[in-house]
């Protein structure tokens, strides 16, 4: 049997109580280590689980997933998943290919960025699509994403930008050479995301797109969430432009672009807003537009 079990946010405790029933029956048990991180390490799940723990990494998940799979066909194998387990498309094909080999699976589910983000104030059914923000490098500045967000703020929606992560990626140069050696992970910040976001409405005025046209602006209301789930979560409503500047600490970071805000959610976000004074004109400009 293969069970995928969501691990929920913050730390080792957040699994469920039928999550950690299942890990500690388990014969094999695996933790995905790229998609996304918990605020806690692998040793300290093993000491919470009672159980050894495999990191399986990208390498691993993507080009050895038969190995896995074929344990799982005579013994119990958990593979774990931060946050839930249907997060990434990666646990979608693990279990497509577990079917295809007639393997039986069970999934547990736990809290998600998806559902857990409602905690900010912003309510789950007025977001559109979600986006990703990839890590720009000086030739690859893609910004697919800005026909979403655009999109969303058209039909009066927020927008969720899920910030990148490189976990165990290798330079250009070490993998044209063949050579195993990998990069320092890094985890894109609310600063980053939001120095890419304005680059890219200043490359649409350059083309001449009106300012009226534009998806968002610098004073778009928006909210940084840090670590969420954890027992240091950190929340701000900034606007876009003094989100380059907004200190929210450690990984992982989330960036919320808001559409038609609701007055309670207002509320809500005023609660999260450092500077009271800003936040009240740019409500006043918001409900004028």
């Amino acid at each position: 049997m293969l069970f995928l079990v969501g691990l929920g946010l913050g730390n080792a405790e957040d699994i469920t109580i039928k999550g950690l029933e299942i890990v500690k029956k388990a014969d094999r048990v695996y933790l995905e280590a790229y998609t996304s991180i918990l605020t806690v390490g692998k040793e300290e799940l093993e000491k919470f689980y009672g159980k050894e723990i495999i990191l399986a990494d990208r390498e691993m998940v993507e080009q050895e997933s038969d190995s896995i799979l074929e344990q799982a066909k005579s013994l119990t194998v958990a593979f774990l998943v931060v946050g839930d387990p249907f997060g990434a498309t990666t646990h979608t094909d693990l279990v497509l290919r577990a079917v295809e080999s007639k393997i039986p699976y069970k999934v547990v589910h736990n809290a998600s960025i998806l559902n857990a983000v409602g905690c900010c104030g912003l309510q789950l059914y007025n977001y559109g699509e979600t986006v990703s923000i990839v890590f720009w490098t000086e030739t690859w500045k893609p910004d697919s994403f800005y026909d979403k967000i655009e999109a969303n703020r058209k039909r009066g929606l927020h927008t969720l930008c899920l910030l990148d992560i490189k976990m165990k990626e290798q330079s250009i140069e070490n993998l044209m050479r063949g050579k195993k050696i990998y990069e320092p992970p890094r985890f894109m910040t609310v600063n980053q995301a939001a120095e890419q976001l304005l680059e890219i409405i200043e490359r649409k005025l350059k083309a001449g797109c009106s300012e009226m046209d534009l998806a968002y602006d610098k004073e778009t209301i928006c909210v940084g969430i840090a670590r969420l789930g954890s027992e240091n979560q950190k929340i701000l409503t900034l606007s876009l432009e003094n989100m380059k500047k907004a200190e929210l600490g450690d990984p992982l970071h989330s960036l919320i672009i808001t559409g038609n805000l609701h007055p309670l959610e207002l509320d809500m976000l005023k609660i999260f807003a450092d500077d009271q004074k800003w936040f009240e004109l740019a409500v006043e400009k918001y409900v004028h537009q």
